[in-house]
């Protein structure tokens, strides 16, 4: 597999074969998916907890209102929908709404319940609503902390099996990132600088003393990250929890002290780390070292598909 390779969403390929424009029926839909009607159906069921016919008719009311509450007319809409008559669309539409099709008032809401969360969404995509909507990856500080962290964990564990004559030599000469931070002219200085970052900030949340910087030996390096990362995401976790985004830290490790908000704090580390993650890419690329994106829609995908 490619480093930026996302592994096959089986359930998507499904979905589209559903709402194909020719696949009005279930033997269309599971020729456009190359398995059979039963396989179809079984594995649609299971996987969107509805049947493929009844959710193609479904998402395709909800496209019809939202065309109709745009001003589109009932023949119209009733052909795109796959009806042969503007009755049987009639008939189907008020069993779904509550009204006939041409009660749809301009902008009038066009979901209808569903058991997995799939939606039509205009202009021609397709919405699903997260079931769980505390889980990982769903809310947005969590999910950029966290891709922040394993990216960072990732290239680390790249870079280790590297040579010292990529990791270590200065093949940006005078790049500096931060003046505050140093020189950062190697892979390693660069990784060792998106550690550093958090573990400074963490010292000053925690009133605690300047760190001692791990810069190049990278196995060291490595678990330093295990580490602090560790009590990065427990920070993030604690402020998030405690609803304390805009508390401020009063950082006496600056000179003179300076104050912070918690939440600035967050975006800064984010910012900087996602910048230099990509420097470290663009680096190794240099030296002729395949890599991934770093993209964080991969590395969801990947994570769904485990």
């Amino acid at each position: 597999m490619s480093p930026d390779a996302v592994p096959r969403d089986r359930l998507r390929e499904l979905l589209d074969a559903v709402l194909g424009e020719e696949n009005t029926s279930l033997d269309a839909m599971a020729e456009a998916a190359y398995v059979s009607p039963f396989h179809f159906s079984r594995t649609l069921s299971s996987g969107a907890g509805e049947p493929p016919v009844s959710l193609r008719r479904r998402v395709m009311l909800e496209r019809a209102a939202w065309r109709l509450g745009r001003g589109a007319g009932v023949t119209e809409v009733a052909l795109e929908a796959g009806y042969d008559s503007t009755d049987g669309f009639a008939r189907a539409f008020a069993r779904a709404y509550g009204h006939p099709p041409s009660a749809t008032s301009p902008g009038a809401v066009h979901r209808l319940p569903a058991p997995n969360g799939v939606h039509f969404h205009p202009p021609v995509n397709l919405w699903v609503t997260a079931r769980e909507p505390s889980s990982p990856g769903h809310d947005v500080v969590q999910l950029q902390v966290h891709h922040d962290v394993a990216d960072t964990a990732a290239l680390l564990d790249l870079a280790v099996g590297l040579p010292d004559d990529v990791t270590a030599a200065p093949v940006r000469p005078g790049q500096v990132v931060l003046s505050w931070d140093g020189p950062e002219e190697t892979v390693a200085e660069v990784l060792s600088a998106i550690v550093w970052t958090k573990e400074v900030w963490l010292a000053s949340i925690d009133g605690a003393d300047q760190p001692v910087r791990v810069t190049r030996d990278l196995v060291a390096l490595r678990a330093h990250h295990a580490e602090v990362a560790a009590r990065w995401l427990a920070m993030v976790r604690t402020t998030e929890s405690d609803g304390t985004w805009g508390d401020r830290v009063i950082d006496a490790l600056c000179d003179p002290p300076e104050s912070f908000v918690l939440g600035g704090i967050v975006a800064h580390v984010l910012t900087y780390a996602a910048h230099r993650r990509l420097v470290v890419r663009a680096m190794l690329r240099d030296a002729g070292v395949e890599t991934d994106s770093g993209d964080p829609l991969d590395w969801i995908a990947r994570r769904s598909a485990e």
